[in-house]
This record gives C-alpha cells, structure tokens and sequence, in this order.
C-alpha cells in the first residue's frame, strides 16, 4: 500500500491525465450526459482505455461494466484528489505583462484557484485598492505567512529569479510555478513546475517543420512522443 501511494504522488505524467480526465469529464456533462466508459473517455483525451482503468485503480476508484463510470461522482472524486473542493489561495509575483495577464485570467476561479495578490519591485505598479491587490516585494513574506500561503506563481526576469524563490520557500510556500527561463535550485519541501514558453515554441516548431519534411517525402515521421 506504501509502494502504491508513493507512485501516485510521485507520478506526474498521471496527475496530468487526471487533470485531462475532469476536463473532458466536465465537458461530457456539459453536454447532458451522466454515465461514460472508460473507452469513450480515452478517445476523449487521446490514451488507452486501460490507461484510463490504471490511472484509476491507483485512487481506488473503480466503475460499472455495464454501467460505466457515473460523471457526477467521477467528477467529484478527482476534484478532491487534485485538491479543487476548498478554493486554492495563490500569490503571485512579478506584475509585468505576463502576471497582469494571469491576474485577468478568469478561468482560474472556475478551477478553485484564486490570485488573492500579486508582488513587484517596481513602486509604480503598486495598487493596494484593486481586485487583486498589487503590493511591494518587501511585504511578500509576512503576507504569505499572514494568509498561510502554500502556492506561487513566478513571473520575474531570470536575473531575480532564484533569490525571490528563495524568498518564497523560506516564507513557507510549497509549490512554484515557474515562467522564469531557469532551472530553480530547489530544496526538496517545495515542488516547482516550470514553464519555459521559448522552449515549448521551438518544440512545437521542429514537429511542425518534422512532420512537413515527412509529408513531402511521403514518408512516416518518427515518433517524438507528441
């Protein structure tokens, strides 16, 4: 039971397909339907149906043969794993173009996520009064230890970037999302994603620019695990 619970914390490739999994599975219930199978639901977000059963199995949650999975209950389910049933408090910091976007983001809430702050350095972007209100980097501290803050999202340049992490973890915050375009030297207590926007462009333009190639030779590409 031990070995099983740390593959599931450990295994991100499946908290990915769970988040996939409640998006197609609030998509079906858009749509009016109640009951899915596990083949429907694969189709749905591009794996196997026994990838869907073993991804599963590993929260213990199990279906019907001949009934299938019930939406409602399936949904409620991975909201709970994935943390969704209480609203997530996040901070966020670096208030330039990229964090005012993700300020504005409204998809956040439907998702249990909420941006309570957002930080910078630079004193003319300071507005206390509005819905999120934007503060100075000198205050991050005490106000993630004041609003018990766990989550962040860092959008400064990459020359700030390792000190104010620093300043996060040594604040208690336990998990980073990372736009800055450096690897962050992380203690082992804070889980950091990043997300490198130049590197996911240059990706997607060698498979774009593969799969052309292949077209006009006629031939297959070759599997880059896209």
């Amino acid at each position: 039971m031990a070995l099983r619970a740390l593959t599931t914390i450990t295994n991100k490739n499946c908290i990915v397909r769970l988040s996939r999994y409640k998006s197609a599975l609030n998509r079906f219930k858009l749509l009016g339907f109640t009951r899915i199978f596990s083949d429907f639901l694969a189709e749905a977000v591009g794996v196997t149906s026994a990838q869907v059963r073993k991804d599963f199995s590993l929260f213990s949650i199990s279906g019907n043969k001949r009934g299938g999975y019930q939406i409602g209950n399936l949904i409620e389910k991975l909201n709970d794993i994935l943390g969704k049933n209480e609203l997530q408090k996040v901070v966020l910091i670096g208030a330039g173009n990229l964090g005012a976007a993700l300020v504005r983001y409204k998809s956040f809430e439907n998702e249990g996520i909420r941006i309570v702050a957002a930080f910078d350095i630079d004193p003319s972007k300071q507005n206390v009064k509005s819905p999120v209100p934007v503060m100075l980097l000198s205050s991050l501290e005490n106000y993630i230890r004041d609003n018990g803050i766990k989550i962040a999202i860092l959008c400064v340049p990459e020359i700030a970037a390792q000190q104010t992490f620093d300043v996060l973890v040594r604040a208690g915050i336990k998990g980073v999302l990372n736009f800055a375009p450096i690897q962050l030297k992380s203690p082992g207590e804070c889980v950091v994603n990043n997300v490198t926007l130049e590197v996911e462009l240059e990706n997607l333009i060698y498979f774009v620019n593969t799969l052309e190639k292949a077209a006009q030779k006629g031939q297959q590409p070759l599997d880059g695990g896209v």
